[in-house]
């Protein structure tokens, strides 16, 4: 069994480094409690050495935010959110995964170059092993008091609950060990097993997210930002049940068109249902509302200023839309609301909307520094699709469609007048198409004419971007052989503080936080659920019954909050009889409110649309246009055949390894593979 996940390491190499305490995995500078190499078991000699054992497992766990480059899970650039243009015909150095796994080039053997790629697998495993081995070791410790104990108990359930958590989202259903040690020097028949079903995993970590809830802090001190609370758990355990309750996973013909065939071997049973079970969306809902009936959290807000941008007029879809926030969009700046909360001016310790989150340089150092102007020494190449421009709003709410009617959006023309509102400066002679849209749009979206400020430096400040053929920052203005320019015409900007700098005197980027979870998303969640439901059902989440039946002001009480935090109109009363078309709106809302938030790789998937948003070509502005007239027209970017993305049913998940199939003959593997 050597090198097998499930091999037990007697003689372990630890080599430990110094943590900061900004981390969920980083809390002790434990290098000077142990030697290099230790035997096992002085891991579990004292209190301080287990906790110190318990973080170095979490530590294991990749930041969360990378995503992008060097990802360890396919990410934004593997669905319609994201597109790269830097691949190697020789396919050789492609650091960007998700553009691997879009393209087919993933496979059982390959999980993209460099030290951290998509096969993640083997580590999760590893991870769980080191928790099995803490809670069958709980009682070693002589100095373990009865409060140490629940904490680390409750820790190391949770820690070994996520790596289930990432098991199943991204290869789906895992073998489960439970408490179990794997022996050492067995026969290879005693380490085969079957994978568990779909819904037996969600159970398993559902149920084991609920027992360490029990057991974690209710919240932690600002110096221990980054560690998860319990509120983390049952959000987690929130967007497990959404995703259970989902048409990919809950029969219907979306799982059957995916998964009919898909059947365990020992005793028939399908992998993935094929009985439709409405009851778990009210499963779902539940799980969001215990979150919002904790009182810890709420949306971020800016209070409104003399420099905050005018709500739209003759907006007449909601009565209360110029009531306060919570109650309308009213009292609060829009822009700062959403923009503070990623580019770190909202300190992110005490953000209410933070339900998890952590500190990360990697915001900085790859994905700000991936979307950068390179005038400014940036990369120009971290692109969002027009796909992602045309879901946002007007900024009367409008979609861009229904503007189009009276010439308040237009592809036509540029505009006349500078704007400046919430810092934002927006300069005059932008393109039509970016005029009058709704607050999410600037502060997530660089587009041709953008200002990326750049103001810690003395020289450089307040650059207008130029993605122009000839342009400083496009494709031929900074030689045609160099990956670094927009291939869409659009970069992420979501990430990018106004003091931001890369070069420069004084050049300085400001510390961020990457959101794991966010109220907004328990809020769209809960919404989301409501609406999928068409009879009442009493369900009990932790020890708790809830009726739960679609609620239609419910639905607009949650669902608004967003919209109103963007300074857009709420739901209708007309909009809400028509449940098709709320889960729509929802279907959007989620794609602009979390943007590159890792998360709509999950949603087109679990929705069953996943075919459906690949077939849409990946479009954006020609980037070998030098003139207006050439560059403002939708192109299909790139002519390589290594950009054209494979649309297959096998991509909702990754391959598990054939190296672990070979060592596990009754693992299945991932249909399609």
């Amino acid at each position: 069994m050597k090198n097998s996940v499930l091999k037990r390491i007697v003689g372990v190499s630890v080599f430990i480094i110094a943590l900061s305490t900004t981390s969920c995995k980083d809390y002790l500078k434990i290098d000077s409690y142990f030697d290099d190499e230790f035997k096992i078991d002085s891991a579990f000699s004292s209190t301080r050495n287990m906790e110190a054992y318990m973080w170095g497992a979490a530590a294991m766990f990749k930041d969360e935010s990378q995503t992008i480059r060097n990802n360890f899970t396919p990410g934004p650039m593997a669905t319609d959110e994201g597109f790269n243009g830097l691949t190697n015909a020789n396919g050789t150095g492609n650091i960007y995964h998700g553009m691997d796994f879009a393209t087919g080039r993933i496979t059982p053997d390959f999980y993209g170059e460099g030290a951290t790629n998509l096969n993640q697998w083997g580590n999760y495993y590893k991870i769980i092993r080191k928790c099995n081995m803490i809670l069958q070791n709980l009682d070693v410790p002589e100095d373990l008091n009865n409060a140490n104990r629940a904490r680390i108990e409750g820790y190391t359930k949770f820690i070994r609950a996520y790596a289930y958590y990432y098991l199943l989202l991204d290869y789906g259903p895992p073998i489960l060990l439970g408490d179990e040690l794997v022996n050492t020097n067995e026969e290879l028949a005693y380490y085969d097993r079957e994978r568990a079903t779909f819904d037996e995993a969600m159970e398993y970590i559902c149920n084991e997210f609920e027992s360490a809830a029990l057991l974690m802090p209710d919240e932690v001190g600002i110096l221990d930002f980054g560690k998860p609370t319990r509120g983390a758990a049952y959000a987690l355990i929130a967007r497990l049940r959404l995703i259970h309750a989902s048409p990919l996973y809950n029969g219907g013909a979306v799982a059957n068109s995916y998964f009919g065939s898909w059947i365990r071997k020992s005793d028939g049973v399908h992998y993935v249902s094929q009985k439709i079970d409405e009851k778990r969306w009210a499963i779902a809902a539940a799980a969001a509302k215990r979150v919002m009936d904790m009182g810890k959290y709420r949306l971020y807000t800016v209070q409104a200023d003399d420099q905050t941008a005018k709500l739209p007029q003759g907006i007449t879809s909601d009565p209360n839309f110029y009531n306060t926030f919570p109650n309308g969009a009213g009292g609060i700046d829009a822009f700062r609301s959403y923009s503070d909360i990623f580019t770190g001016e909202a300190y992110p310790a005490i953000n209410p909307e933070f339900i998890w989150a952590r500190n990360t340089q990697y915001l900085n150092t790859t994905i700000n520094q991936g979307a950068f102007p390179p005038s400014l020494g940036g990369w120009g190449r971290f692109c969002i699709t027009q796909k992602v421009v045309d879901a946002y709003l007007m900024d009367d709410g409008r979609t861009k469609e229904e503007a189009s009617s009276d010439g308040y959006y237009s592809e036509k023309g540029f505009t006349t007048q500078a704007k400046r509102f919430s810092g934002y400066p927006l300069n005059s002679g932008i393109y039509n198409m970016y005029a009058n849209r709704e607050m999410r749009f600037y502060a997530s979206v660089g587009f041709n004419g953008a200002v990326w400020q750049n103001l810690s430096v003395v020289s450089k400040t307040n650059h207008t971007a130029d993605y122009f053929f000839q342009g400083a920052d496009g494709r031929g203005g900074v030689t045609a052989s160099s990956p670094n320019y927009p291939i869409t015409g659009y970069v992420i900007k979501k990430y990018n503080h106004p003091m931001d700098a890369l070069t420069g005197t004084g050049a300085r980027r400001i510390d961020k936080a990457y959101s794991i979870i966010r109220y907004a998303e328990i809020l769209l969640i809960y919404a989301e659920a409501l609406n999928n439901l068409k009879a009442s059902h009493t369900v009990t989440i932790g020890n708790q019954d809830y009726v739960i039946y679609r609620d239609e002001e419910e639905i607009k009480k949650s669902f608004n909050q967003v919209r109103y935090r963007a300074g857009l109109p709420g739901l209708s009363h007309a909009q809400l009889n028509n449940a098709d078309l709320v889960q729509k709106l929802i279907e959007r809302e989620r794609m602009v409110e979390l943007l590159w938030e890792n998360l709509r790789y999950y949603d087109v998937r679990r929705w069953g649309i996943y075919e459906e948003t690949e077939r849409e070509p990946m479009s954006g502005m020609n980037p070998d246009g030098a003139t207006a007239e050439t560059y403002y027209r939708r192109v299909i970017p790139g002519s390589s055949s290594f950009l054209k993305r494979e649309v297959s049913k096998r991509l909702v998940w990754l391959p598990i390894p054939r190296a672990e199939l070979r060592r596990l003959p009754s693992v299945s593997q991932n249909p399609g593979y």
